[in-house]
């Protein structure tokens, strides 16, 4: 028969049991961004010049200024950064520029694009712009198939479009404003061993 005590007892019970195992989100969390970071990162800096004169250009970019310098903070931030989530070192304190990275990117890269990163027209939150490629992404296909292999092509997965919506840096920022309220995660960062070896 249902109790409310013996409810409370299996709640304690499960509680107990997840918090011994409370690093685990966080490092599941760390080990999702940080590739992401370190590969956007990298990707800024091996096209160095192409992306400041990206980030500079206002007629076909984002018009930003000192685009050199903006071009070093941002790939500095994620590969740094993503590289200390990975260590689970100074996780909080990483997570704030990181953050700001991702403000920016969804503000002044993504905005524009609405939502989804890929275009689905079927998806409740498709806009025009991702109805007008859906178009374009059916023509693509005649194309293919008149032309082409279309089986070769497709058999490793579907033709798509990327929209380059805000959906993924969303994502990661809801991440990264997790780990800044809960650290790197117990027994899972050297952010834990640290604050054991000499507090605070």
């Amino acid at each position: 028969m249902f109790s409310i005590s013996g409810f409370q007892r299996l709640q304690e019970r499960f509680t107990t049991a997840l918090t011994a195992a409370d690093g685990l989100g966080p490092l599941l969390l760390r080990l999702y961004l940080a590739p992401v970071m370190i590969q956007a990162g990298w990707t800024k800096f091996a096209a160095f010049e192409d992306t400041a004169a990206w980030m500079g250009n206002p007629d076909w970019g984002l018009g930003l200024p000192l685009p050199y310098l903006m071009t070093a903070l941002a790939a500095g931030t994620e590969l740094i950064g993503g590289a200390a989530l990975l260590l689970g070192l100074a996780t909080r304190w990483f997570a704030i520029p990181l953050i700001v990275t991702m403000l920016v990117a969804i503000f002044a890269v993504h905005w524009p694009n609405g939502w989804l990163a890929i275009a689905d027209c079927s998806s409740w939150l498709a806009n025009d712009r991702v109805l007008e490629a859906c178009e374009r992404k059916a023509r693509a296909i005649d194309i293919l198939r008149e032309h082409g292999n279309y089986g070769w092509l497709t058999a490793r997965g579907s033709i798509t479009i990327l929209n380059n919506g805000i959906e993924f840096a969303v994502t990661y920022l809801v991440m990264l404003v997790s780990l800044l309220f809960t650290g790197g995660g117990r027994h899972t960062s050297i952010d834990y061993w640290l604050q054991r070896r000499f507090g605070g």
